[in-house]
């Protein structure tokens, strides 16, 4: 009977969330500063789990993990996982992420008081690639003549390192670096710095801190086009700073996620995020991304997903896709990834 009522619960909160989401994306006509600051990219999301979860992903420790949002996680991660995803963006834009994660346990195994059996240390690792790209961009003269076509790209390779200093408190950070062309020799690269915490409550409930792209700048100097006529500009990326919770129902076997962003671009964003694990190979998801507390006429993101995994003996396989909802677009988001667990 509980069972069934918590279910119900989850569902009508779920219904809620996306008709809601969806209610404020309609009357929206109004951006965010933050979507015009640079690095814009590195902050959509990583991969179909998280963007389907509305990437209220800091504090969840269970499942598939990255450090992309939180790099306290890796020591979480059960066995070698391998993620990669493919982004269907209209505009012509290409997003693409590629990621992997292990711990690893240090030093002999002792018994605790309740019999089972823990190293003395566990560490995490977890490295990863987003490539974001737009195609058939066309280059012209003075003129508007076409004499060209230009293929502007960013990219973000990071490496997350994390260490379980005890059995409630893990600490992490990324190093980042940046590496975008925008026109020719106009290219520019920066390095960025995460650090993220994250502490167990008990056995259910998860809390999450985490500050993003500390130091992130990119410099642009256009004289290799414009010679005497050029000049150098510096661009900071907007500083992140999160907290977020996540909870495990045993039963039924379900995720319930939330997180709380502050920018110095003024925004101050709110997610929410559900997993629900159907039957032990197919799991299923919603969430709410970007609900700007500080302005409500700006548009949220609900999105829904799901995952299948099989098992093959030696590795175990998993299939994702998410839909995102998109506004000020043609046509919303659709991502699909592969997890491969070994």
């Amino acid at each position: 009977m509980i069972e069934k009522k918590i279910k119900s619960i989850s569902l009508v909160v779920l219904s809620f969330v996306l008709v809601a989401a969806s209610v404020i994306s309609a009357q929206s006509n109004q951006y965010d500063e933050i979507s015009s600051r640079p690095g814009a990219f590195s902050r959509m999301g990583f991969g179909a789990r998280g963007m389907g979860m509305g990437n209220a992903m800091s504090a969840v420790i269970h499942g598939d993990l990255v450090a992309y949002y939180n790099p306290a996680l890796s020591v979480f991660q059960e066995d070698n996982s391998f993620q990669t995803s493919y982004s269907i963006l209209s505009l012509d834009r290409k997003l693409n992420f590629v990621s992997f994660t292990r711990k690893f346990e240090f030093g002999k195994k002792k018994k605790d008081q309740s019999s089972k059996r823990k190293s003395k240390s566990v560490a995490g690792i977890s490295v990863g690639l987003i490539n974001a790209s737009v195609d058939n961009f066309q280059q012209r003269d003075n003129q508007g003549n076409v004499t060209g076509e230009l293929s502007p790209f960013e990219n973000q390779f990071f490496i997350g390192l994390a260490n379980r200093f005890s059995e409630k408190l893990s600490i992490g950070f990324n190093a980042k670096f940046y590496y975008s062309k925008l026109y020719e020799e106009i290219s520019t690269t920066t390095f960025g710095i995460d650090i993220g915490v994250l502490y167990l409550a008990n056995e259910n409930l998860s809390i999450s801190a985490m500050v993003t792209d500390l130091i992130s700048k990119y410099e642009w100097n256009t004289t290799p086009i414009y010679d005497q006529e050029g000049f150098s500009t510096d661009d900071p990326f907007p500083l992140l700073m999160k907290i977020g919770a996540s909870y495990k129902f045993d039963n039924p076997n379900l995720i319930t996620s939330v997180e709380y962003e502050h920018s110095d671009a003024g925004t101050n964003y709110l997610r929410l995020g559900l997993e629900y694990n159907i039957f032990e190979s197919l799991f299923v998801r919603g969430g709410l991304d970007k609900f700007n507390i500080s302005n409500t006429d700006a548009p949220s993101r609900p999105s829904l997903g799901f995952s299948y995994f099989h098992d093959f003996s030696t590795l175990l396989l998993g299939v994702n896709y998410a839909f995102v909802a998109e506004p000020y677009s043609s046509s919303d988001r659709h991502i699909i990834g592969v997890d491969i667990n070994f």
